[in-house]
């Protein structure tokens, strides 16, 4: 696999320490949650451990980044680019550590708009993403934890909500990503 010490050398160096720490929750919580469900935790791991490396790019790096690779840029994510960090951490996962597992890619792109469907490495690491401990200790994050824990696509279904939820309250745009996310994950999660 990826060698962890030279990934968080590079974060070091990239994020502030308290994104380091909410990264180091993710991975720990990913590798969990594949244990858990029956995925391979060392990609959980991997992914989680990876999945915010370019949460620091300007919207302008991250824009080039995804355009020179031929990702989709809609409407929303033109107007708000950090949403496609995401995809952008995938590519400097391959660019720069030479991850070619494509399974592990897609959860890093994945984990901040969601997909449908997704795989269940994707849906750990999207929603270990919003529940890793670091995010906080709410009866609704506690609910979230034990949905994931015990069924991960009611999991994903939940955070979906509640991002929506959060998103409306803010006056905010919502991705089609996101709902279509949402509603997959409520049906394979029988919600």
């Amino acid at each position: 696999m990826v060698d962890r010490q030279a990934v968080i050398a590079w974060l070091e160096q990239n994020v502030p320490s308290s994104r380091l720490q909410h990264i180091l929750g993710v991975e720990t919580m990913s590798k969990q949650l594949a244990q858990f469900h029956s995925a391979d935790p060392d990609k959980a791991q991997t992914a989680g451990l990876m999945h915010d490396l370019a949460k620091y790019f300007s919207p302008e790096q991250i824009l080039a980044m995804t355009r020179e690779k031929g990702i989709e840029v809609d409407e929303i994510c033109a107007k708000r680019p950090h949403l496609l960090h995401a995809e952008a951490s995938a590519i400097v996962a391959q660019d720069t550590f030479n991850v070619q597992d494509q399974e592990i890619l897609n959860a890093i792109a994945e984990h901040t708009l969601g997909n449908a469907p997704m795989s269940p490495l994707s849906c750990i690491v999207f929603a270990a993403d919003k529940l890793e401990p670091n995010r906080g200790d709410t009866p609704e994050l506690n609910a979230m934890r034990e949905a994931a824990w015990d069924n991960l696509y009611r999991g994903v279904y939940q955070v979906c909500d509640q991002s929506i939820k959060n998103l409306i309250q803010k006056g905010r745009p919502i991705h089609p990503r996101t709902v279509a996310t949402r509603n997959w994950a409520m049906q394979a999660g029988k919600c």
